[in-house]
């Protein structure tokens, strides 16, 4: 008889277990998780390309002898302005039987003097490199861009500029030259791209990064990358309706930052899960926070 009791009790008490977990696994799957929403925005957005490239002086000129001889006397130093004309350095001629006179270094352009290569008492000819001469009021970066983008682009497009120097700052360029030619090895066109230094803030040989704009957006419906989920074409997204998670897919076009173009599947009244996406299932009960 005892042990008759006890069956029954171990069959009453997997019963009741058996109810408690049933009960708890209901309870789960009404569990609402809090998510992070943000609404689709329109913005305008811009599709580009990117690059790196070296700063020059729109106008570089290495300045020469005329004749042989020993550099007797500077009068220049890097970083000087200097004039057309000008003397940077004299030379005392070498020639036998010419009576000693001193022979001027000539500056060839208005600018500064980027650098002087020579030092006193250093032996000189007509094919010796004195200085460079430099004018700094534009810059300019050479490009070597693939043809399928050569269609896209114009003379006077704006380019952003990037340099290390200043952080976060942006420097406007506009192309200036775009070579007709295609290299037939490389299959790309030079594009110059001109950029204003009136300041002489960008200095010739400065690592840039260049952004090239070839076409706008205007107005469009984006979200935040972090909304995204899967890869295209198959791009899902959350969004929040009535308190549950709706699980849909939705059309890509041009990204910038954060920020994805949404060319299909959203309004722009849309609440979109940002953060907690992972752990949704379609129609779960949700808590959004915008």
């Amino acid at each position: 008889m005892k042990s008759k009791v006890m069956f029954l009790s171990l069959i009453l008490f997997l019963f009741t277990a058996g109810c408690q977990k049933t009960e708890t696994a209901k309870q789960e799957g009404l569990k609402v998780i809090p998510v992070k929403v943000s609404r689709v925005q329109v913005r305008d957005l811009s599709e580009a390309i990117e690059y790196v490239g070296n700063i020059k002086a729109q106008d570089e000129a290495v300045v020469y002898s005329k004749v042989s001889g020993k550099i007797i006397e500077k009068l220049k130093k890097d970083g000087d302005i200097i004039i057309k004309g000008e003397t940077l350095a004299y030379i005392d001629r070498d020639e036998v039987g010419l009576k000693f006179e001193k022979a001027p270094v000539e500056s060839p352009m208005n600018g500064i003097l980027g650098e002087i290569y020579v030092d006193i008492g250093q032996s000189v000819s007509p094919q010796t490199p004195i200085a460079l001469a430099i004018n700094m009021d534009k810059v300019k970066i050479i490009l070597d861009l693939p043809e399928k983008y050569i269609p896209r682009i114009t003379l006077a497009q704006e380019a952003i500029i990037n340099v290390d120097a200043y952080v976060n700052e942006d420097f406007k360029g506009v192309i200036t030259k775009i070579t007709p030619i295609v290299d037939m090895v490389t299959r790309t066109a030079p594009v110059e791209i001109t950029i204003d230094n009136q300041e002489h803030r960008l200095n010739s040989g400065m690592f840039a990064n260049i952004r090239l704009i070839i076409q706008e957006h205007k107005v469009v419906p984006v979200v935040l990358k972090e909304s995204l989920l899967g890869r295209e074409p198959e791009v899902y997204v959350y969004t929040v309706e009535d308190n549950k998670a709706a699980l849909k897919k939705v059309g890509l076009g041009v990204r910038q930052g954060p920020y994805v173009q949404i060319t299909a599947g959203l309004k722009e009244t849309d609440l979109v899960v940002i953060m907690g996406q992972q752990r949704l299932k379609d129609g779960m009960a949700v808590e959004a926070e915008e």
